[in-house]
């Protein structure tokens, strides 16, 4: 039975998923003072997966000792609170639920820009303080405006795709969107200098990022055109507050409407508070029902893929896949981790690694295939446990460098995995792999000796001279030990041979030793691939 604690007021839609698998028990606490690092750090052990919203923050301190955690789930789009290095050093998979609430902050966002432009917030104020402040209060239309979108992601075209239908004029900048797939969406895309410069309203869709962080301060609003009404929805360290500040009590800038803001809850003391111009809600980009159950309902479907099925959904720290590219990399993931396994028990020492793909498996993600083969190798070095998610920074505290290459050649074989130990020369440094019928792992060369092996279970690697006799002797001592062979393959080069035996039970250290003094044997190292 997996355990798994659920924070921030989820909406209950999540405990309800979890629990029905049967093998999840949820635990609900929404006491703000377990959010406290040093008493979060030390309740998180004893569970399994962990699910929040924005309100708790899982910082370093928190996953200090994180115990038996495999999976932190974010409802939502952002994971600003979780520290996802230290997270992904210690194994533990962060997953968010994008798209979720992607209509509802897009939503939003419009709302605000129809706000702004009306002054919807300021006359309500003022008709609850029994005035009448018509011609104060008169705003701007918004048709045939020109509204500049910086970031057109998801919801950044939400937002494009209501302003159109509100007769807006709308332009965009962002360097990860081409032109043809903004003009598919009827959006000019022009550099951020022009979209400032002609703007009549911008609206704020990027995530927090180094260079994103104060974007909107001095020397870029002194770009925008005078008169310009500003919205952001996205992240609050976007905006510099003291420069927005200053530059609507000028008048440069006509309005503000912010939804977040650098620290939540805010400073109430800071001057932009008190001006009329902008308006504010208390982060709502999300904070819809339908949002809410949506976000919750996708977290609690991944945490349960992952737990029960190892299945990994719209992870932040690992290549997330869909599930027919799952279905048709699985039997490759299976190949890679088996393969690395088998070569990590066999040489007994980390050497930097060359993983090449090569035909057919080439066009695939070999991303995933990579952290698969570097788990099969560290498994074998640590008895603490390594997963895909964790095994890239165990490489590289190690000092372990990975080269990958990607090679569209088939030679023998249509698609093939190929991993090599670079500067090895104690065995085979070289193993590699493919699938057979779409599903079967195959080990097609070991060393520079090709063979037709199945990777799976106990096996007997043996090396040994090309001479007769080897195989009866092997079969005579392995059959002295009532340890039946399930499979026997051997694979030859001039005066040396290889022999992969499948066995159906463990052969122990005196089996191996009694088979390292047969006639002509170079080696003999059992290895288990599960």
């Amino acid at each position: 039975m997996f355990k798994v604690m659920v924070r921030d007021n989820m909406s209950p839609v999540a405990k309800k998923i979890l629990e029905a698998t049967g093998k999840i028990q949820v635990v609900v606490d929404n006491d703000k003072a377990n959010a406290e690092p040093e008493v979060l750090s030390e309740i998180i052990r004893g569970f399994d997966g962990l699910a929040i919203r924005s309100g708790t923050k899982v910082t370093d301190r928190v996953l200090e000792n994180p115990g038996k955690l495999k999976v932190i789930g974010r409802a939502g789009v952002g994971v600003d609170n979780i520290d996802i290095k230290e997270a992904t050093r210690h194994g533990i998979v962060v997953m968010n639920a994008p798209g979720g609430n992607t209509v509802t902050t897009g939503e939003h966002a419009i709302s605000l820009l129809l706000s702004l432009a009306r002054n919807i917030p300021q006359a309500t104020a003022s008709l609850r303080g029994g005035k009448w402040e018509k011609k104060q209060l008169s705003g701007v239309e918004i048709t045939g405006k020109v509204l500049g979108i910086i970031g057109l992601g998801h919801i950044g075209r939400v937002v494009a795709d209501r302003a159109i239908g509100l007769r807006m004029k709308v332009i965009a900048s962002d360097p990860f969107v081409s032109q043809d797939a903004a003009k598919k969406l009827n959006i000019e895309l022009v550099s951020i200098d022009e979209l400032l410069a002609r703007s009549d309203f911008i609206t704020l869709h990027v995530p927090k990022l180094p260079e994103t962080e104060n974007m909107i301060g001095s020397a870029m609003i002194a770009k925008m055109k005078p008169g310009v009404r500003i919205v952001n929805a996205s992240r609050g360290e976007v905006v510099n507050l003291d420069n927005l500040y200053e530059a609507v009590k000028s008048g440069h800038v006509a309005g503000a409407a912010l939804d977040v803001f650098p620290k939540e809850p805010p400073d109430y003391s800071h001057p932009v508070f008190g001006h009329p111009g902008i308006i504010f809600t208390p982060h709502l980009g999300a904070s819809t029902g339908e949002a809410q159950n949506k976000v919750a309902e996708m977290i609690a479907e991944q945490m349960a893929a992952y737990l029960l099925n190892g299945v990994i959904i719209n992870a932040v720290n690992f290549p997330s896949l869909p599930k027919e590219a799952l279905e048709q990399i699985s039997p490759y993931l299976i190949l890679a981790e088996r393969m690395g396994s088998l070569m990590g028990q066999m040489v007994r020492k980390v050497h930097d690694i060359t993983i090449s793909y090569c035909g057919n498996v080439a066009h695939l993600n070999t991303r995933p295939l990579t952290h698969a083969a570097l788990k099969g190798i560290l498994s074998s070095f640590t008895h603490n446990p390594v997963n895909y998610v964790s095994a890239p920074e165990i490489a590289k505290d190690k000092g372990i460098e990975v080269h990958e290459v990607i090679s569209e050649s088939k030679d023998d074989f249509a698609g093939s995995i190929r991993l090599k130990l670079i500067g090895h020369d104690n065995g085979p440094g070289e193993i590699w792999g493919t699938i057979f019928g779409n599903k079967i792992p195959r080990i097609v060369r070991l060393g520079e000796i090709y063979m037709d092996a199945i990777p799976e279970g106990y096996m007997i690697i043996v090396q040994n001279y090309d001479k007769p006799g080897v195989i009866g002797n092997l079969g005579t001592s392995l059959g002295r030990h009532n340890i039946n062979i399930g499979r026997f393959q051997l694979g030859r080069l001039k005066e040396r041979a290889l022999c992969m035996i499948n066995i159906d039970t463990p052969a122990n250290e005196d089996v191996l030793e009694e088979i390292r003094k047969l006639p002509n044997i170079i080696s003999a190292r059992l290895v288990h691939l599960d």
